[in-house]
């Protein structure tokens, strides 16, 4: 049984001083939980105070520091790890894609996915109230990607997409039984909703759910959920961290998954597309 960690951050406009939160998270996971797995949350390198601070750190893909910090983490500790998310270029210097690169133990980018469903609501109507645009300063994805690992079949997915359960559905066409979600929740949404959705997609798809978050104060108008959880197909919390850096981990069985689908088949039962 893989165990796998999920590492909860609360990131701030300082990229050096975010790189090394997540270095010491990283090793935590890897040296005192033993994690062959693990995940960093939604724009782990930076939390603006503004939404364009994302701009000034893109980066192409297959080059740059942020990735090239990911991919000497995963080789240094012989592990599978997931960069939460970081700005790519998009073609448009105004906009990035927000984009999760998951990288093998050799330290080479298998797997990239573009977050599909972006972020643009109000939650307070008022003036100067809270809302969020993602739309101006990201571009969509298109893809689903599903990386095919060692560890599982894993469908990738980011914070907003959670809401759009269609997605999952998707995925199943390529035998997932684990998802992932790196999210930056607002403490808004998450606390009405965050817990709920993560176990519904563990139960609605029978796999197990694995969700670093963003949790704390990152800045003076910015607070984020946390929460970071493992979630097994019955819908269990496995593990959890309310707030703050930290590291949550546990054994994920993937025979569980292919007996509790056998045993109560209603990923079967399915007659709507």
């Amino acid at each position: 049984m893989p165990r796998v960690a999920a590492l909860q951050m609360v990131s701030t406009p300082d990229v050096d001083a975010n790189l090394e939160s997540a270095e010491t998270l990283i090793a935590e996971a890897a040296t005192d939980h033993g994690a062959e797995f693990v995940q960093l949350p939604e724009f782990f390198p930076v939390i603006g105070l503004e939404d364009t601070d994302k701009l000034a750190i893109q980066e192409p893909y297959g080059s740059g520091p942020l990735q090239d910090f990911l991919a000497d983490q995963a080789k240094k500790y012989g592990l599978w790890l997931m960069g939460g998310t970081i700005p790519l270029e998009s073609g448009n210097p105004d906009r990035v894609y927000n984009a999760c690169l998951l990288y093998n133990p050799e330290g080479q980018c298998v797997s990239r996915y573009d977050k599909i469903h972006l972020f643009d609501v109000v939650l307070d109507e008022s003036e100067g109230g809270e809302s969020y645009t993602e739309s101006r300063t990201m571009m969509p994805g298109s893809e689903i990607i599903v990386a095919h690992t060692p560890i599982g079949n894993i469908g990738m997915s980011i914070c907003y997409d959670l809401r759009f359960p269609e997605l999952y559905r998707r995925m199943l066409d390529q035998s997932i039984n684990i998802i992932t979600v790196p999210s930056a929740f607002t403490e808004t949404t998450g606390r009405r909703h965050w817990e709920h959705l993560l176990r519904a997609r563990a139960v609605e798809n029978l796999c197990f759910v694995i969700a670093a978050a963003q949790g704390g104060q990152n800045t003076a108008t910015r607070a984020t959920w946390g929460h970071s959880m493992i979630i097994d197909p019955w819908g269990d919390i496995l593990a959890q961290l309310d707030k703050g850096p930290g590291v949550v981990s546990a054994d994920i069985d993937l025979d569980e998954v292919e007996q509790l689908r056998r045993k109560f088949p209603a990923l079967k039962h399915k007659t709507l597309i």
